[in-house]
């Protein structure tokens, strides 16, 4: 079988690493074209010395006619805005697009236009977008030309709210959301919050309002319970370089019980990234850490009556390239394990 051609544009950040730490080991895939402004002409092995060996591939400006000319596939490893630059015209060249940005995840233009500040950067192509979470999407992104990869805090969130909701087991009215991200959900930049003097020995909550994963999270929530609903979401940065941890409270419905908890988890059966944590057990972000593993456990409290939901993930992996490359593995129609475990 040939392999597929890829090319990672936005490759030298955090999400693009990670996804040439995944890329490299594809047997279905042969990386083509390695983009990054920054480190134009230099190899792979001199900007990431853990890929010695691994290739002579070196990274390029990005040039959409080379990437049509010689790519099936490409990553758009890229920030908000800047990725429907080179999707526009990619998509027209037949390049299916998996991309990592937050461009085409929110579907309502007047919700990104708020959230971000801005008009939508290609509105026509927001028709052809699928949601990039294989639980829920799996037979769209089969067939999408336009894959939106959600981001690292919906991921968290979506996949253990999405049963409850689905089966009506939690009022749609007071789910508040706390989650911890470590500090490469912000991206490889330098700027003050993110150096280590700043981070390190420190825990802070930011943009407890009005945060850009918000209306994405409430989109996917939404069609999860069949009806608009509104939630509270308090992101926290936390030191460490990767993981995500997240800790939901929701008021369970009447119809709530332990058995239909149970029966609505079945949903998640034959997944092969979605653990559900034995009674007694909590996830941790140290068993998911460079995995595409979403863990998820359920409690009820007794105390308040509510029904206290965690989950853990690698937000560079199943929060960012992880999912990509399952999406990927989906559309070549392969094991979407491949590569992963």
């Amino acid at each position: 079988m040939s392999k597929a051609a890829i090319a990672v544009v936005g490759a030298s950040g955090y999400s693009g690493e990670e996804l040439i730490r995944l890329l490299l080991r594809h047997p279905g895939c042969e990386i083509r074209i390695l983009t990054s402004r920054q480190y134009a002409g230099q190899s792979l092995s001199s900007v990431f010395p853990r890929f010695a060996g691994r290739g002579e591939i070196s990274f390029t400006a990005p040039d959409v006619a080379k990437i049509a000319d010689e790519c099936q596939f490409a990553f758009l490893a890229l920030p908000h805005g800047l990725a429907a630059e080179f999707a526009r015209p990619l998509v027209a060249a037949g390049v299916k697009i998996l991309d990592l940005s937050a461009d085409f995840r929110i579907r309502d233009t007047a919700k990104f236009r708020k959230y971000y500040k801005g008009d939508h950067p290609a509105p026509e192509l927001l028709k052809d977008a699928v949601y990039g979470m294989p639980e829920i999407y799996r037979d769209k992104i089969r067939t999408a030309s336009l894959v939106a990869c959600p981001g690292c805090y919906p991921t968290s969130v979506i996949l253990p709210l999405h049963p409850l909701l689905k089966a009506g087991l939690i009022m749609k009215d007071g789910i508040s959301v706390s989650s911890m991200s470590g500090v490469s959900g912000a991206g490889r930049k330098v700027d003050l919050p993110y150096i280590f003097p700043e981070c390190n020995e420190s825990v802070r909550a930011y943009s407890p309002t009005n945060h850009r994963h918000l209306p994405e999270i409430e989109q996917e929530l939404s069609a999860s319970a069949g009806a608009e609903l509104k939630i509270s979401f308090i992101p926290h940065l936390v030191p460490i370089n990767r993981g995500m941890a997240t800790t939901i409270t929701a008021r369970p419905s009447e119809g709530f019980s332990p058995e239909k908890l149970a029966d609505a988890l079945k949903i998640y059966a034959d997944e092969p990234f979605v653990r559900i944590m034995p009674e007694g057990r909590l996830p941790d972000t140290k068993n998911v850490c460079m995995g595409n593993f979403c863990d998820i456990a359920y409690v009820r409290d007794e105390h308040t009556g509510r029904l206290i939901v965690c989950s853990s993930i690698d937000n560079l992996t199943k929060g960012a390239a992880g999912q990509a490359v399952q999406c990927l593995n989906l559309i070549l129609g392969i094991d979407e394990k491949t590569a992963l475990l």
